[in-house]
């Protein structure tokens, strides 16, 4: 693995652990993407093209990581306008899922749930889905790639802050859905 010789490349590295424990891989794409974005993008060409990326830029370590845990079955790329059905299915597919949905444990699981969650815009019902997966003890959580999409990873609700803070030391944004923070 590459030596973590600044802050930010500090902050990535606790990052991918955090969101991808035990998979020192994801990592290894992570700080290869900020410490040679040149190579990286000739790498991950294939990958990358789908993204409009044929060149470094700015944010590429953080989308290393977004493709990296995507990859591995740990991230959701939701689209702005998605339905919640459609965003339950495919977070209740991530590797990282709770063994239980939280949806279904609140009045969100009952016989109108499936018109609840059509009911809501995307925000609203990440928002809401967010807040029940809170109080489940997991936190539902986006990385913002200044797209038209949502990234969504879990987390223990505990390590939530954690995950803002070392997104922010990386200089990203990352969100918990559902909290009062966001």
């Amino acid at each position: 693995m590459p030596e973590r010789t600044t802050p930010t490349a500090e902050a990535l590295a606790e990052l991918a652990e955090l969101l991808a424990p035990g998979r020192p891989a994801v990592a290894e794409e992570v700080l290869f993407a900020y410490d040679d974005p040149e190579a990286y993008v000739r790498t991950y060409a294939r990958r990358l093209e789908d993204r409009g990326i044929d060149e470094p830029t700015d944010d590429l370590a953080w989308i290393a990581l977004v493709d990296a845990l995507t990859a591995r079955g740990l991230l959701a790329e939701v689209d702005w306008k998605e339905d919640g059905e459609e965003i339950r299915r495919q977070v209740r597919a991530l590797e990282s899922r709770p063994s239980v949905d939280p949806w279904t444990l609140s009045d969100g699981g009952g016989t109108d749930a499936a018109d609840d969650a059509e009911a809501r815009d995307t925000f609203a019902f990440l928002s809401h889905y967010g807040r029940l997966h809170l109080e489940a003890g997991t936190a539902l959580a986006m990385l913002d790639i200044n797209s038209d999409c949502y990234p969504l990873v879990l987390l223990p609700g505990a390590r939530a802050a954690e995950l803002t803070a070392l997104a922010r030391r990386a200089g990203f944004l990352a969100s918990v859905l559902g909290s009062d923070t966001l």
